[in-house]
């Protein structure tokens, strides 16, 4: 039997929105607020956020035979193949019907960016990166958390080792390729988004379009 893993992506020609997709990594260490900041952006830039974590339990909520392989893969602590997290979330692409798309805390690792780039054929506008120290990160989550240090703490340095194991090495790959837009995530979350603001309006020009169709309404 078929399955979403095997089924193949349609090529370019058969669905040429993949090429003019507009597509932006958002990455930050757990605490970083990214959440809040794509729902910011979605508000305002009309963009899709897709997590690929909330699409593997959306997929095992689902009761689908494709969800039973991958709650059996976490239940047996295997990690989730990049195959399986890329599958989704280009079906999710697909299905969305825009064209611009805000995909939170992925790619993980290399294997993630390689293969998504190999299936999706998209490589992202940008990279945007929300720094934030480790001690800052901490404190919020354990805000979060209610303060239960005993039962948290451990699991949050288990985190953010994995992160910086992970994900900082992205994060430097895309630095390299001049990709890599660094804000930092340490200041109250109305001031992050000001600074995430002008770098969308400056990335996609949607500021100048603004400007311009407000001068025309006011003519």
């Amino acid at each position: 039997m078929e399955t979403l893993v095997d089924a193949p992506i349609k090529d370019d020609h058969e669905s040429p929105r993949w090429q003019k997709s507009t597509v932006v990594f958002v990455l930050g260490g757990p605490g970083s607020g990214k959440g809040t900041q794509c729902a910011n952006v979605v508000e305002h830039f009309g963009y899709t956020h897709l997590s690929a974590g909330d699409l593997l339990r959306a997929e095992i909520s689902s009761g689908s035979e494709f969800g039973a392989m991958i709650q059996s893969m976490i239940a047996e602590g295997r990690i989730v193949p990049s195959e399986i997290t890329v599958k989704l979330l280009c079906e999710a692409m697909k299905e969305s019907g825009n064209d611009k798309f805000l995909i939170d805390g992925f790619p993980r690792n290399q294997e993630n960016r390689i293969v998504f780039e190999n299936v999706a054929k998209i490589e992202p506008a940008f990279v945007l990166f929300f720094d934030c120290p480790e001690e800052e990160l901490e404190r919020r989550i354990m805000n979060r958390n209610q303060g239960r240090e005993d039962d948290n703490i451990e699991t949050i340095k288990k985190r953010f080792k994995v992160f910086v194991e992970s994900t900082l090495p992205i994060v430097s790959y895309y630095e390299s390729k001049g990709k890599l837009r660094k804000i930092s995530a340490a200041k109250p979350s109305a001031e992050v988004f000001e600074a995430v603001k002008d770098l969308f309006a400056s990335e996609t020009g949607e500021g100048e379009a603004r400007d311009h169709l407000n001068k025309k309404i006011s003519v």
